[in-house]
């Protein structure tokens, strides 16, 4: 093993260590939810991918030097909660199953954002967020993580104080 992969995995596994530590101390955990993590894996190569479709549709996704997908089913109960929390990368949830309500830390007026089954909810991860299933139904989401290879995918925050919950 090289000494810069090896410095690399001390510094990673050194902010991990801080983020647990952090996160115990002001952690806002979730309630009402069950997790399963379908899948993760590493690209351990940069690309680029851009692809142009009909009727001026396009997409494109670049990372470098690598980058680990992850999935995860989340099942939340009626009054679940995720806590506040954050990501290393952008979060696609697509909500497959009843309604969720997103909420920002960035929002002052804590403005709810609201997705049905069939639609989707994009967090950029650079601040914390909440998910909140406020209905009598339960709600499943699934969430594909992008993130630094090794990454933790969640990093729980301190309440912001923004919104009266």
């Amino acid at each position: 093993m090289s000494k810069v992969r090896l410095c690399k995995g001390i510094l990673i596994g050194a902010a991990v260590a801080v983020a647990i530590s952090v996160g115990l101390v002001w952690a806002t955990p979730g309630t009402g939810t069950t997790s399963i993590l379908i899948g993760r894996a590493t690209f351990d190569e940069a690309f680029h991918v851009k692809r142009d479709g009909p009727d001026g549709w396009q997409v494109q996704v670049k990372a470098k030097p690598a980058l680990d997908i992850a999935v995860q089913k989340i099942v939340f109960q009626p009054g679940g909660q995720s806590g506040w929390h954050s990501h290393p990368g952008p979060v696609f949830i697509s909500v497959v199953e009843g309604t969720m309500t997103f909420y920002e830390s960035d929002d002052p007026d804590c403005s709810p954002v609201v997705r049905h089954a069939g639609e989707g909810f994009i967090d950029v991860g650079d601040h914390a967020h909440l998910a909140r299933n406020e209905t009598a139904e339960p709600a499943t989401n699934v969430v594909t993580y992008l993130a630094p290879p090794g990454a933790i995918l969640r990093v729980d925050e301190p309440n912001p104080g923004n919104c009266p919950f």
